[in-house]
């Protein structure tokens, strides 16, 4: 689990509340329903508009992404794993892998690993496994399009709440002592809108792409690692090849020699 926009949106959220509090405001004083229904259902109900309603129903789904998303395994350990097999393939042949491939946790790399297993032609298996990850993209893409949808239009949304809400005042000039109340509350639409948009919406959809971007990238290197396993390639050659393609990743994994030097 990685709760880095949780606890960005967390410290985000407090900087505000903060400086409220400083400022001698209460952040109670925004905490207005109406407002906050206006701005929150209308962002929502603006991007369910824009898009397919199984993308919008999804998202749950995509709030635990953004929010908490799953830990890429570390970049060494994947290779590891890959150069294992690929020793144990070399050493007692493809099909003896068939025993271990229960105690892969990947399900992506298990499905390659059967799947070669099973005699796979080659290129088909690529195929099969490079069109897994277009659609994994795929998915993810829709995903960051609904909370970058609601980030453009939740400013909008707010700017409509603020001219419902002038609306009103205007409605009450002849009650000059409720003016200065009624004029705050109606800005307080704005305030959500803008906030929102670039507290929470944004963020999200930038997180969700991101991790659709490492999620891809570890496929990447697992379908290279199975390519190199079901061809049976030096254990050796496999690791030089998948630790210079891991770079991408993040941290650049140790050299194995080194590792066995420490």
């Amino acid at each position: 689990m990685d709760p880095g926009t949780l606890a960005g949106i967390g410290i985000a959220l407090g900087a505000i509340f903060l400086s409220m509090i400083v400022e001698g405001s209460s952040p109670t004083s925004i905490m207005l329903i109406p407002a906050m229904m206006l701005v929150f259902g209308g962002t929502f109900g603006a991007a369910m508009a824009s898009g397919m309603l199984k993308d919008t129903l999804g998202i749950v789904h995509w709030f635990k992404v953004a929010l908490l998303a799953p830990k890429v395994q570390p970049a060494d350990e994947m290779v590891k794993t890959l150069v294992g097999l690929a020793e144990r393939a070399r050493r007692e042949g493809l099909l003896a892998l068939e025993d271990g491939i229960r105690e892969v946790d990947d399900p992506f790399l298990r499905k390659g690993l059967e799947l070669a297993i099973d005699g796979t032609d080659p290129e088909e298996l690529r195929d099969i496994l490079e069109s897994e990850i277009d659609a994994k993209r795929a998915s993810f893409k829709a995903g960051a399009k609904l909370f970058a949808d609601m980030g453009g239009y939740a400013p909008t949304i707010g700017i409509i709440g603020t001219v419902v809400g002038l609306v009103h005042v205007l409605s009450n000039l002849s009650n000059p002592s409720e003016l200065g109340a009624l004029i705050a509350g109606a800005f307080v639409a704005t305030l959500w809108g803008v906030l929102s948009a670039n507290v929470l919406w944004l963020p999200m959809g930038n997180k969700i792409k991101r991790v659709a971007e490492l999620q891809c990238q570890q496929m990447e290197v697992l379908v290279e690692g199975i390519m190199a396993i079901q061809s049976g390639a030096n254990p050796r050659m496999v690791d030089q090849k998948l630790r210079a393609q891991i770079v991408s990743l993040g941290a650049p994994a140790k050299d194995a020699d080194a590792e066995k030097a420490a």
